[in-house]
Parts: structure tokens; sequence; C-alpha cells
């Protein structure tokens, strides 16, 4: 079994001369941490479960579906939710609190429920922080259905990299999330089997960025599509999967676990309980 310890008292505040609306986003910013933190003490077990899972709030999944060229689902990306209302903008979070939001992800999406029930026979898309990667955390042993996101603001050094490459000799495949060819990126391109480009990079950056993107070999996938003409756009430079509310909107999945009722024999008191009344127990009841 492995662990993690974090506390919320790691959230960096803004300083005093802060100017009020940045002032208000950071409040916004540090309530939302401060949630994904509500657990102080990480501990994993298999499949997955956080020992305190049952005693804390509620767990929420979100869940968009990437669809190849003829409309099919190819997989879905799953998402740290605190409730069914609002997205959160996680990769502004610090890395503990990143790290606690992919544990969520991840025990609510390998649960004993099993993942079938929400994603059929789908590859299953989960952001990866480098503590991840580079083993401090564990990571479920499903290589067959989890495709292992690195988020673009993983640094690539020796440990990551290293990290990557063992991942995916173990059968893991591998997404780079939001490439716009930075040096780290460009550094883990031939570890990718998935490399996910912003249609709104692509706009800005046009055939070179869709060439670098392709140029190890990896499925380009086109993110943020919003309208038919975005995706055959994105279709003719060289993308077959696409992502984004112009396909599927992201649905808010409910996986708070369930207390499960005890199944066994009854004890001699709940049989007594369960017996008939009597005439006369009706009649001290009344009278009471």
């Amino acid at each position: 079994m492995s662990g993690r310890h974090v506390r919320a008292s790691q959230v960096t505040t803004t300083s005093p001369g802060a100017d009020p609306a940045s002032s208000a986003a950071a409040r916004a910013l540090s309530s939302d941490v401060a949630s994904a933190l509500a657990v102080d003490d990480v501990v994993v077990g298999q499949p997955f479960a956080h020992p305190r899972a049952q005693l804390t709030g509620s767990l929420f999944l979100g869940r968009q579906g990437i669809f190849d060229r003829a409309g099919r689902v190819h997989g879905y990306e799953f998402l740290y939710r605190i409730d069914r209302r609002r997205s959160l903008r996680v990769d502004q979070w610090p890395a503990p609190a990143q790290d606690r939001a992919t544990l969520r992800v991840l025990q609510a999406t390998f649960s004993p429920l099993g993942v079938r029930a929400l994603a059929a026979d789908a590859h299953v898309f989960v952001n990866f922080t480098r503590s991840f990667l580079v083993g401090d955390l564990p990571v479920p042993d499903e290589p067959d259905r989890l495709v292992i996101e690195v988020v673009e603001s993983v640094r690539a050094d020796a440990a990551v990299v290293a990290g990557v490459r063992r991942l995916r000799e173990h059968g893991f495949r591998i997404a780079l999330d939001d490439f716009v060819g930075l040096s780290s990126q460009v550094a883990l391109l031939p570890y990718a089997d998935y490399v996910k480009v912003d249609r709104r990079d692509l706009a800005l950056r046009g055939r070179p960025l869709v060439d670098l993107a392709r140029s190890e070999g990896g499925r380009l996938v086109a993110e943020r599509i919003e309208t038919p003409a975005q995706r055959d756009w994105c279709e003719d430079l060289g993308f077959d999967l696409f992502q984004g509310f112009g396909l599927e909107r992201t649905h808010v999945l409910n996986r708070t676990p369930v207390p499960t009722a005890r199944v066994g024999r009854p004890t001699a008191t709940e049989l007594a309980d369960a017996r008939p009344r009597e005439a006369a127990d009706v009649e001290q009841v009344a009278s009471a």
C-alpha cells in the first residue's frame, strides 16, 4: 500500500495589496482547493478506496466523450468535480491539491462498482500529475483501460521521462494534454499514443503544430470542438479523434459511495423485534 499526506495549510493566499477582483478570484480558487483537500490523510488501497470515503462529502465526476471520425465513442475523459454545477481550473491549483484531484478521479472511476458502469468498453482518459508519473503515488493496474494524460504543467525531467517510459512498458497508453510544442512535451512525444491539441492553438499555430504533434506517430485528438465546421477543419488537418461541447457536453456523475447493508443471519434481538405483536402489546402501546 502506498500513501501521501497533504494538508490544506499548504494552500497559498493572495497578498493584502491585491486588487479586489483578483482577491475575489483567489478566494474562490482557495475555496475550491480547500474542498479538494477536505480530508488530510490520503492512504490509497485496493481498489483506490479512500479510508474515509464513506465518511466525507459527496464524490462527483465529470465525463466527456472522445469520438472518432464516424462519431463512435473511442474513450471518455474523466474530470474532478466538487459538485454538479461548477467546472474547475485544477491546473491552477498547488501540486498537493492536483494530486488529490487525480486520486479522487481514480477512486471514483476504478471503484468496486466497476469501470464498465461508467465507460463500457471505451478507454478511460485521466489527467496525471508528476507524483503519479514518478511513482510517488500509485496507479491502478488497469493498462488495458486507463490512458494516462500527462498535463502540460509537468516538466519532463529525467525522472518523469523514466516514469513515463516505465508506465508505457507496463502496457499503459500515454496522452499528452494541451500540446503546444513545449520542450517538455516534445521530450515525451516518442512515448505518446495520443497527442491532444486545443483547437484554439491550432488557429494560432496552424500546420506546423500539427506536423510536430504527429511527428512520432501519436494519434491526434482535437480538443474544444464546438461546431461541425471546426470538426471538419480539424479532420482536414489530419485529426481522427475529437472532443468538445459541440460533440458532447460534460456529464457530471455522482459517485458517492453508498454504505452497503449488512447481509447475514438475523440476531435473536432482531428476531424478537420483528415478531408479530400480541394484542396485549398493542393495548399497552395505545395506553402509553
